[in-house]
């Protein structure tokens, strides 16, 4: 029986500011994670015996909110991306702005949610509802950044945590305030396995490269899914402008056949 070959392309999509935030970000929301916990639920055996013998929550508070800087650093960093980077990284992408997405959305839906549908989806970069789901990751960040500063401030000299005094008010007390910055935590730790779970199921079934994408920059793709932008006018290589084309990368020869 003949198999039809299929024919793949490489398509330089996670520009290196981009894979930058992705990975400072995990590592910053897994270190907030856990000293938030720590700092929420102090354990027992180390809160036990005399105070002046160790400093360890001291240390802990400070690694979360040393944390907290980076953090808020690497997501302006991400949000002047949206507009300076290639269209994948576009902030066009994370709001449902057009009918096509809204198409694309229910498709998605059809396919991936429901199982009502075995037509391929092959996006060049997310598909439609993880843009929005990362949207929905970028409020939540937002929140937890407000409201984690607006704590820190009752303690510290910070000129930028006193910026969020007026958080606690709106939310009647500290207390109130604190239970929803828990909250948030957990909301991050459920995105953080979902997120995980996908990637890898995406990974092994579709065959794109999409977790190793996110540490090079290129997907394997098949060339007419690849080429659609294009078709549209829409070039899916990165421009090549001084500084900024350093960091956007070299886009490479594409891959021949790939049976």
């Amino acid at each position: 029986m003949n198999v039809k070959a299929h024919e793949f392309i490489r398509v330089y999509v996670w520009e290196a500011p981009v894979r930058l935030f992705h990975w400072v970000n995990a590592a910053c929301i897994l270190v907030l994670c856990v000293t938030g916990y720590l700092i929420g639920h102090p354990p027992a055996l180390l809160s036990s015996g005399d105070a002046s013998s160790g400093y360890w929550f001291g240390t802990v508070r400070f690694i979360h909110f040393a944390t907290a800087y980076v953090f808020v650093a690497i997501l302006v960093m991400r949000l002047y991306w949206a507009f300076a980077g290639n269209k994948f990284a576009g902030w066009r992408n994370f709001l449902p702005l057009t009918r096509r997405q809204a198409r694309d959305a229910v498709k998605v839906a059809k396919v991936e949610l429901l199982q009502l549908s075995n037509e391929p989806l092959e996006p060049v970069g997310h598909n439609v509802i993880a843009y929005f789901t990362y949207a929905g990751t970028f409020f939540l960040a937002l929140f937890s950044i407000v409201s984690g500063f607006a704590l820190y401030a009752e303690m510290s000299r910070s000129w930028f945590a006193h910026l969020f005094r007026w958080v606690i008010p709106l939310f009647g007390s500290e207390f109130t305030l604190r239970a929803w910055h828990h909250a948030a935590m957990w909301l991050f730790i459920i995105f953080a396995l979902i997120h995980i779970y996908l990637a890898v199921y995406e990974d092994y079934i579709d065959g794109h490269g999409s977790i190793s994408s996110m540490i090079g920059g290129w997907k394997f793709m098949e060339k007419e899914a690849a080429e659609a932008p294009r078709a549209q006018g829409i070039s899916p290589w990165p421009k090549r402008h001084g500084f900024l084309g350093l960091l956007r990368g070299r886009p490479k020869p594409s891959n021949p056949k790939i049976p």
